[in-house]
């Protein structure tokens, strides 16, 4: 896992370039992200229908999907079957027209699960996790007939391969409300995150949660420990124990099990979950948490392709589109004002002038990466924010 998420840092380069980020290009307007730049762009040369479907419909069309886990986890993955089942139920689709292909490591099964697919009569396959991608581009090339997306990628949307796609979503806009809870209800002002990997996915999502605690508590400091697995409950424990025993009182995560929200329950802090509702999980400790809702591109490209229209090449959706969101607050541990302070910040990201990556942001060397009154703008489907901002401590990068 770890070899394929160090080669988007090269490649990203150039992609941080290209998202025309105001901090390299000054915007039409101080304040705004760049007009030029669009989450669903028109369609060019790359973004072109897929291939004829002929007779399929929403009665007979197979879809695959390939994921690193299961929805025991209560994370990423539950996550995103949750975004399966609603799009299922939306289209109208029966159960004998999905296809899951649950616990595929990250390595040559991840092939074999696709190739299987590809020979069950799958119309369009899913693959959710960022290291199945280098496998998703070699069966897509072997299978031109078969459309193929995949989830926090960047092959496809800069291959020519007309039945590759890449998608993912601002789930920073999230992570920044989410963080609000954390700002509000630390009274050490330190916070902790127990985060999976030092990548560009991750980075950018503790970076947005620690803009949005910074927002309402400017005193407040962020320490970021790494476990370098998605899913490890007894690793995320021991992470989450760590950064308890540090002085952080507010837990966040970017991990797929609920281990650091009852971490944070038996050792009296506060927690904000990642993917799923984890008050259940912790009553006492959790507050809110960022998540996802991967219906809405699911139903997007399977409509799409039934009606013989593109599939977006590189798509990635936000608040405004319900992309993502946070779960409810939980009212009995949540700070007062909470819920206000969070209304307000999402009718600011609503409005389309301000968005989370709005300067000035320092980082931990003391240089300014995004100046006063510019916007940093992320690529689509495929994060690529690497700055640690001042005031955030990484231990074991």
């Amino acid at each position: 896992m770890q070899q394929f998420k160090k080669l988007i840092v090269i490649l990203l380069a150039l992609a941080m370039v290209l998202s025309i980020a105001a901090c390299d290009k000054t915007p039409a307007e101080p304040g705004k992200t760049d007009p030029t730049q669009s989450d669903a762009p028109a369609p060019s040369e790359s973004d072109t229908p897929p291939a004829p479907s002929g007779d399929v419909t929403l009665e007979n069309i197979k879809l695959g999907f390939v994921h690193i886990t299961d929805p025991s986890d209560m994370g990423y993955t539950y996550n995103h079957n949750l975004g399966t089942e609603k799009m299922q139920a939306e289209l109208g689709l029966r159960d004998d027209q999905i296809v899951n292909k649950f616990n595929t490591t990250e390595d040559a099964e991840c092939e074999a699960a696709l190739r299987e697919l590809v020979e069950q009569g799958c119309h369009i396959i899913f693959a959710t996790s960022f290291g199945f991608e280098d496998y998703v581009m070699t069966v897509a090339a072997d299978h031109p007939e078969v459309q193929f997306c995949h989830a926090s990628g960047y092959q496809a949307a800069l291959s020519d391969l007309e039945n590759a796609h890449n998608y993912f979503g601002k789930i920073y806009q999230a992570r920044y409300l989410s963080g609000i809870a954390a700002g509000l209800k630390t009274e050490t002002n330190k916070l902790g995150y127990v985060n999976a990997y030092p990548f560009a996915e991750c980075i950018q999502g503790f970076t947005g949660f620690y803009l949005g605690a910074k927002s309402v508590n400017p005193d407040v400091e962020m320490v970021v420990m790494n476990t370098f697995s998605w899913n490890d409950p007894q690793k995320e424990a021991q992470v989450a124990k760590s950064l308890i025993e540090m002085g952080c009182d507010v837990l966040g995560q970017h991990c797929d099990s609920t281990a650091p929200a009852t971490a944070a329950e038996a050792d009296g802090v506060f927690h904000v979950g990642y993917n799923s509702d984890m008050i259940e999980a912790a009553p006492n400790a959790s507050l809110t948490s960022a998540i996802w809702d991967w219906s809405r591109y699911l139903v997007l490209a399977v409509s799409n392709y039934v009606e013989g229209k593109p599939i977006p090449k590189d798509w990635g959706e936000g608040l405004a589109e319900g992309a993502v969101n946070i779960s409810r607050l939980n009212e009995a541990i949540i700070a007062p004002g909470t819920a206000e302070k969070i209304e307000e910040a999402r009718a600011k990201i609503l409005s389309g002038d301000w968005d989370v990556f709005t300067g000035p942001l320092v980082n931990s060397d003391g240089e300014v990466v995004v100046p006063e009154g510019e916007t940093y703008i992320e690529p689509a489907s495929s994060p690529a924010w690497e700055h640690i901002l001042e005031g955030v401590t990484m231990i074991g990068d």
